[in-house]
Formats: structure tokens, C-alpha cells, sequence
């Protein structure tokens, strides 16, 4: 797994590349300190994962992934910041990244890059607690304007909330294959990309509780 790894601070880059080489699974091709190294790095390794800080000198976290990704829709951004701030998070989730944890969980962090790297987003429970009343409106959205169903409602939540589709099968006793159909299905009506976008959908457009 190919890491490229952006912090100003050059201490927690030299740690998070001891931390990650140490699994053996993961390498560190290239590390930066600033939102636009992030950029002229990412088009230059096209790394699997993006592990980069929020608040640095210049161009912003939020802005080098927020161009990454007009350029690299697929690309996998996972924030690892000590800021917790609202107007960051969503954001973060708005642009499409994969995730946003604390410095703070430090022992989640490679569970978090192995999260990501296998199609799921990722949120640290500080920040997944903060989600419905920063995303949810007053008025929950009509899903019939979309055509989508009961089933397909379901879907969505647990999607929202972080399940795999192999954990959803599980739930709703449904192949994987059924699962995965019904999400690519529910991204075409609503026009959207990828589960991460899913789930800002859900909240900005109001929950509704099917499960």
C-alpha cells in the first residue's frame, strides 16, 4: 500500500512513516509539508492513500484535496489534524475524502488507512457524533422524488453510518453482490459518485430512520 503523507509538523511525518513502514504493508513514497506539496506530490506518485493535516503554511489541507480531487475524482484523502472544528469537517465531507480523524486517536490510525484502502469511509467517534446535527436539516428529504424505495433507504443509513456492504449484507440478509447492485443503483438516481458523497447526502438532506 503506497502512503504519501503531508504534515508541516516534520516530527509527526518522520513518526506516521516509522508507524506505518513498521506494518509492512504499508510504505511511504513521499512526504510533504504544505497543501501545495500535497498537490505536485499526489500527480506525481499517484499514491493508493493521502494522509495529510489540515492547517498548514500557503494552501490548506482542505484546499490541496478539494483540487486533487477535480483532478483525481478517485482519489483516497484521509485528514489526520488535531482540529476537531466544524467548519472543517464538513468541508472534509463535502469534497469527497475518505475521512477525518484526530491526531488524538492515534492507535486508529492504521486501521483507518486499511478502512479506506478497502472502499469504506472513515470518521473517529469524536467526529461521527458531531455529523447529524452538523449535516442533518429540519426537513427530511422525500425519497420517492428519487425513486428509491424502502430497501434502498436502508441502504443508504447504514452506508451513512460506516458499514462495509459485506457488514450490510449481513444486516439485511442479502448477498454482497445484491448490496453493491443497490448501491450503484442508488448513486445513479441521485447522481452522485461514491459512498462518501452518499452519506453527506443523507445528512445535509435530513435522516430518515428506517433502521
Amino acid at each position: 500500500m503506497r502512503i504519501l503523507v503531508v504534515d508541516d509538523d516534520t516530527l509527526v511525518t518522520f513518526s506516521l512513516k516509522t508507524i506505518l513502514e513498521s506494518t509492512g504493508e504499508m510504505k511511504v513514497i513521499a512526504t510533504g509539508e504544505s497543501g501545495a506539496q500535497a498537490v505536485q506530490l499526489y500527480n506525481k506518485f499517484q499514491p493508493d492513500i493521502l494522509l495529510m493535516d489540515i492547517r498548514m503554511k500557503g494552501m490548506s489541507g482542505l484546499e490541496a484535496g478539494e483540487q486533487i480531487l477535480r483532478q483525481h475524482p478517485d482519489a483516497r484523502i484521509l485528514y489526520l489534524t488535531t482540529f476537531s472544528d466544524d467548519a472543517y469537517i464538513v468541508k472534509a465531507l463535502h469534497i469527497g475524502a475518505k475521512g477525518y480523524m484526530l491526531k488524538q486517536d492515534f492507535e486508529g490510525i492504521i486501521p483507518a488507512i486499511k478502512a479506506v484502502m478497502g472502499g469504506q469511509s472513515v470518521f473517529g467517534a469524536k467526529i461521527v457524533d458531531k455529523l447529524p446535527d452538523l449535516m442533518a436539516s429540519k426537513k427530511p428529504l422525500d425519497y420517492r422524488c428519487y425513486q428509491i424505495g424502502e430497501k434502498e433507504q436502508e441502504i443508504i443509513e447504514w452506508v451513512a453510518r460506516g458499514y462495509s456492504n459485506k457488514e450490510i449484507a449481513a444486516k439485511m440478509y442479502l448477498s454482497e453482490g445484491t448490496v453493491r447492485n443497490y448501491l450503484s443503483t442508488i448513486l445513479e438516481k441521485l447522481g452522485l459518485r461514491d459512498r462518501t458523497q452518499l452519506a453527506v447526502f443523507y445528512y445535509t438532506n435530513g435522516m430518515v430512520e428506517t433502521i
